[in-house]
């Protein structure tokens, strides 16, 4: 470890690559610009770099695969580079990351903010080094926010997970709910508008249990960013649809910065399911939260998690799963085929699913997700609507989001790129976002 010698590292690369969830791409653009301060120049992870350093994803067996991926493709690139592990996969596996040829470091939940005072001659390790401690020890919150990667700033707001799913890890990869001070989301909120971001994403394991650390509430919290100057938009990703109060529909719905789209986790549509889930609530509290949305915000986007073949779900449960789904407003389903994780409690649930039949049902239900989209694409045709608009590597054309999430490509204009426009949205393109023109 470095004992204190700070080194110039100017003429060294560093690459990074992430995968997974929102709060895990604004930790990376935090750590990045932590080796920017030592004088490291930020290169594509396709490029030779001196350093690699890997955000990984533990959600599925995938997530888990494709690191590994990312970890050989780095090894090949240049084998002499200094690879760094971190994120969900490293704080559950290190002892199986370590074994895989050319990892150096390993760092858990407690010290992925540090990979700079682990850095010395950056000389490839004999034995690569492991750092994570138990769930259970996972307390500090570390402040992170991305930046100059895009338009918009994922800020995280809080970390951890109280809930226990039967079938999640998180807990275990990110520790107990915890969060800061709302000042200081505040000052960092007031940071990023001085850099002239227009939009700003709340992210965190459960944004909805915001206050646990502090005594305040997520509503508090909204309330307060909502008063930021510069700041034009705010998003609340996944939202806990017990923890997503009237209340705080409620203010969205007469905010002038808190977006009309929101990210409800349902993870299954039946109720015997969701108990062997052990969630914390029946599928009526969901349906309750999706209408009440759409009755003071009709044109809202409403996004939903759900799981297909979790142990325990017959085929009678998810027809009626499918039944009750289909009777919703949602505007799209993000799916995922069950898999199975070591240290979980779904594991030892009777009735499990085989892998064909869980794809089958998740290919089912993005089949009705893609319904969903194309239905409120259709309803938005000839609305008007704020669209902010972000750079492309493709100058061709511009793409931007409009406050309730609908995708709007127009021809590239350099003038126009993280701004906000007035559009009419006036149908689709064979790409499937939507075309517009702008309002005078």
């Amino acid at each position: 470890m470095n004992t204190g010698y700070i080194m110039n590292y100017s003429d060294k690369r560093v690459a990074f690559t992430t995968l997974g969830c929102k709060l895990n791409f604004s930790e990376t653009s935090t750590i990045a610009r932590s080796f920017k301060e030592l004088g490291f120049k930020r290169v594509d992870f396709k490029e030779l770099a001196d350093v690699y350093v890997i955000n990984t994803c533990s959600v599925t067996d995938a997530a888990d695969k494709k690191s590994r991926q990312l970890i050989k493709q780095a090894e090949k690139q240049n084998p002499a580079a200094f690879i760094v592990v971190i994120g969900c996969y490293a704080q559950l596996k290190p002892d199986e990351i370590i074994k895989i040829p050319g990892v150096d470091l390993v760092l858990g939940a407690n010290d992925k903010f540090n990979i700079t005072r682990y850095l010395e001659t950056l000389q490839k390790h004999e034995k690569g080094v492991t750092s994570t401690c138990q769930f259970k020890d996972i307390e500090t919150f570390n402040h992170a926010y991305s930046y100059g990667d895009r338009t918009r700033t994922f800020l995280k707001v809080q970390d951890g997970c109280n809930y226990f799913c039967s079938y999640c890890t998180i807990p275990l990869a990110r520790g107990k709910s915890r969060n800061p001070s709302i000042k200081s989301l505040v000052d960092e909120a007031n940071e990023i508008a001085s850099k002239g971001t227009k939009e700003i994403i709340l992210t965190g394991v459960n944004i909805g249990d915001f206050g646990r650390s502090t005594g305040e509430t997520f509503l508090d919290l909204i309330k307060a960013l909502d008063e930021v100057k510069g700041i034009e938009r705010i998003r609340i990703s996944s939202i806990e649809p017990n923890l997503l109060t009237d209340e705080i529909i409620e203010f969205a719905s007469v905010s002038n910065k808190i977006a009309p789209h929101f990210h409800i986790p349902l993870q299954a549509g039946n109720n015997q399911v969701l108990e062997l889930m052990k969630r914390k609530y029946k599928r009526e509290v969901f349906e309750e939260r999706v209408l009440k949305i759409k009755s003071l915000m009709p044109h809202a986007f409403i996004g939903v998690d759900v799981i297909a073949g979790m142990s325990g779900e017959t085929k009678e449960y998810f027809e009626d799963a499918l039944k009750f789904i289909t009777n919703l407003p949602i505007s799209q389903l993000h799916v995922f085929p069950y898999s199975e994780r070591s240290n979980t409690q779904a594991i030892g649930i009777d009735g499990k699913v085989p892998v064909s039949e869980r794809k089958e049902r998740a290919r089912y239900l993005q089949s009705i997700s893609e319904r969903f989209l194309r239905m409120f694409y259709e309803q938005s045709i000839g609305q008007i609507t704020n669209v902010l608009f972000e750079e492309q590597r493709d100058k061709s054309s511009m793409v931007g989001w409009s406050d309730n999430y609908v995708k709007v490509e127009m021809p590239y204009d350099a003038e126009k790129v993280n701004k906000t426009f007035s559009v009419r949205l006036t149908g689709t393109n064979d790409k499937g976002n939507m075309k517009a023109q702008f309002i005078d």
